[in-house]
């Protein structure tokens, strides 16, 4: 009997991974590689012009100066292309039911919890309601039509106020109208809440909220964002 094949699965190289990221973000912004290319030749430029700058001029130290300069071009250039590759994720995840979830379970850190699932939803429009605690409190999310997402964040609110008093409840919108907030802009707007409880209070607010939360297993998720499609992929 053969033995079975116990090698791992080769993980793409470094240089793969930035040439799927190039590709992925090039697709959103096709003047990526002219800022790409600006960003290195003005490295260079910098380096060459702190060669001519500080004496003696020599060209042995211009030309060393010039590669840190190519190198710390590399360096800005692809600082560049991973803001540029995330502007572009939140572009093409804009509209997109599930977005909110997506950006939720990844964006927020360690100071806050939050699930890619939804704790309320309209299973016929898909409008789903998400929820956050961390130390500015409970953040309440709506993704939809405002008008038909008022009764799942009242219940949602009432909910988070019956079993946590006194906890400050945040209700937030996503998307472009007045009062809302763009998909791009969530997570920084719940990372800039002020701080209203302490560690041990968020812990004990999350317990007590997942107490009394009913189950969504039964109920559909929302379709349209699928994570290892849409998210930008990162060069190790």
């Amino acid at each position: 009997m053969a033995a079975r094949s116990t090698t791992p699965e080769k993980r793409p190289g470094f240089f793969s991974q930035i040439r799927t990221l190039f590709t992925f973000t090039q697709k959103e912004f096709r003047w990526l590689p002219f800022l790409l290319a600006g960003v290195l030749l003005l490295g260079i430029a910098v380096g060459v012009g702190i060669g001519f700058a500080i004496p003696p001029v020599a060209p042995w130290s211009v030309v060393l100066w010039g590669i840190t300069g190519l190198m710390l071009g590399v360096l800005g250039s692809l600082m560049t292309m991973t803001r540029m590759s995330t502007r572009a994720m939140y572009k093409k995840i804009d509209g997109m039911p599930g977005a909110t979830g997506h950006v939720l379970s990844t964006s927020l850190g360690r100071r806050w919890q939050a699930s890619e699932m939804p704790v309320g939803i309209n299973p016929k429009t898909q409008e789903a309601v998400y929820r956050a605690v961390g130390r500015g409190g409970v953040v309440i999310i709506g993704e939809g039509a405002r008008g038909r997402l008022t009764r799942l964040v009242n219940d949602e609110r009432a909910k988070v106020q019956r079993v946590a008093s006194g906890v400050p409840v945040t209700v937030l919108y996503v998307g472009h109208g007045a009062d809302e907030v763009p998909i791009a802009k969530l997570a920084s707007t719940i990372k800039a809440l002020p701080k209203k409880i302490d560690r041990a209070t968020m812990a004990a607010v999350i317990k007590r909220i997942e107490s009394v939360s009913q189950s969504l297993t039964s109920l559909p998720i929302p379709k349209g964002v699928d994570p290892t499609k849409v998210r930008a992929p990162r060069p190790r």
